[in-house]
């Protein structure tokens, strides 16, 4: 088992299902129920921000395969995750740098252990950097 990120054409989630019109049709449900006033507060940084600044993180692929050439998109509301971009770059970071997360425990829990570091460390950057 690997939770570290694939590149090129072995990986065929970000090549072919982040561009499916599954997936579209699902991330749209996604922000459709649980957008308030327009925003959804990004699950590191806590700062809210629309639809088309966040993206969703798979806490697991649950809901998510391929029959026939054609993707389908049935993840649990719960399995998804609204990260700004740097947000979601840094929690795979931790999850590709950290060898127990990377490899030895599920997907679900290493996004829920990179998140909850994540939630911890990122007041203190934003700090450092104003």
């Amino acid at each position: 088992m690997s939770n570290q990120r694939r590149t090129g054409l072995k990986n065929l989630y970000r090549q072919e299902f982040l561009r499916s019109p599954a997936w579209h049709a699902r991330r749209d449900r996604w922000f459709r129920h649980h957008t308030r006033a327009g925003l959804v507060p990004c699950a590191a940084c806590g700062i809210p921000d629309t639809a088309d600044h966040l993206e969703l993180h798979h806490r697991d692929y649950a809901g998510v395969s391929i029959t026939r050439g054609v993707w389908q998109a049935w993840e649990d509301d719960a399995d998804l995750i609204p990260l700004h971009p740097y947000c979601h770059e840094l929690l795979h970071r931790l999850i590709d740098r950290d060898i127990i997360l990377a490899r030895h425990r599920t997907r679900r829990l290493a996004s829920d252990h990179a998140l909850t570091a994540l939630q911890s460390r990122l007041p203190q950057l934003q700090e450092e950097a104003s």
